[in-house]
């Protein structure tokens, strides 16, 4: 297992990040996604802390709540300190009372938040906190001064945000440093080799700004599997056949899975393996997240690491899943970028 600073700071995270949105049951999507109870929890967290991953993320709607809880147990029935696990989870939205302020990341709902999720998670303080989503009703000087005074209070280590775009993260950094608080220091995002789009405007903010990247779903809800053919039929009761999510360009993406068969086979791998460690050979990549139901899941996705692309491979692959043009790239493209010379 390999480290990496968890964007402009000292803090070591493990490149496979644990999800845990499969801990808990529940109704609605969560009867597609979770199912664990705490036995089977206890033993998914053990098996991944015991193959060096110190990174684990859940998120306080998971299973209205349910995953924190299960989390906070297995990390301690594995017997670990707790400074041995970097322990994220998210606010935004609505966990037991839907009233109006109930949601967002609003000052309210962010102080009443962590105090849930600490209770929930057993634990005095959270390693990132997260904002799940766009608030288009809270300042951001609010959001940047209560996340400030989480930190300084100790319930916090670091912040960081999930699904938002360029423009609202780097206006987020100017307000951190016009106020001197705490920047954001990471974003939890989806990519794929079937999903390139951050790479239009977020990726080359996130290298610019130092900011970490997590990547969730990084099979594309099971397509990237190889258990898929062209007309979207899978394992018997398979996630995907449910829940269908995220949204894909399938065509694009069976043209990638071609390639990535090939790829498999030269490497005796399958093709999630090459899924994730192409993730892992993106230099802004910092974790990718992983969720697995049973062992043979998450050991499938722990070998991951241990694969190693070649250029040409690399190649293959980058050519096949490549973005389509748009502006203003095809005009750079064409008009050339002014660089250093050599």
């Amino acid at each position: 297992m390999r480290y990496k600073t968890l964007g402009n700071t000292g803090l070591l995270v493990s490149e496979i990040c644990l999800g845990t949105m499969t801990f808990g049951s529940g109704d609605g999507m969560w009867s597609h996604i979770a199912g664990l109870d705490q036995q089977a929890a206890d033993r998914i967290v053990a098996r991944a802390l015991d193959a060096g991953v110190n990174f684990v993320d859940t998120a306080d709607m998971y299973t209205d709540g349910l995953s924190e809880e299960i989390t906070g147990r297995a990390i301690k029935n594995a017997g670990r300190l707790r400074s041995d696990v970097v322990l994220a989870t998210k606010v935004y939205n609505p966990v037991g009372n839907k009233g109006p302020n109930d949601r967002g990341a609003s000052r309210v709902h962010v102080m009443d938040g962590v105090k849930a999720s600490l209770k929930r998670l057993g634990t005095d303080y959270i390693d990132l906190y997260q904002i799940h989503g766009i608030d288009q009703v809270t300042p951001v000087e609010e959001m940047v001064r209560a996340f400030e005074d989480l930190t300084r209070a100790g319930y916090i280590r670091y912040f960081g945000v999930s699904n938002w775009p360029a423009w609202m993260i780097m206006k987020t950094l100017g307000v951190a440093d016009r106020l001197n608080a705490q920047r954001l220091v990471s974003l939890q995002a989806y990519y794929t080799i079937a999903g390139r789009d951050l790479e239009r405007d977020i990726a080359p903010m996130l290298q610019s700004e130092k900011v970490g990247l997590m990547v969730w779903s990084p099979l594309a809800g099971g397509l990237l599997s190889g258990k898929y053919d062209r007309e979207g039929k899978g394992p018997q009761g398979s996630r995907r056949v449910n829940f269908d999510f995220p949204p894909v360009n399938r065509e694009r993406l069976f043209d990638c899975v071609d390639v990535m068969r090939e790829i498999a086979r030269e490497h005796k791998t399958t093709v999630a393996g090459i899924a994730i460690a192409w993730l892992l050979h993106r230099p802004f990549v910092t974790s990718v997240i992983v969720g697995a139901k049973n062992d043979e899941q998450l050991d499938a996705n722990l070998a991951a690491t241990e694969i190693k692309l070649t250029p040409e491979d690399m190649q293959k692959l980058d050519q096949v899943s490549a973005l389509p043009p748009e502006y203003p790239g095809w005009m750079i493209e064409r008009l050339g970028a002014n660089r250093l010379p050599g």
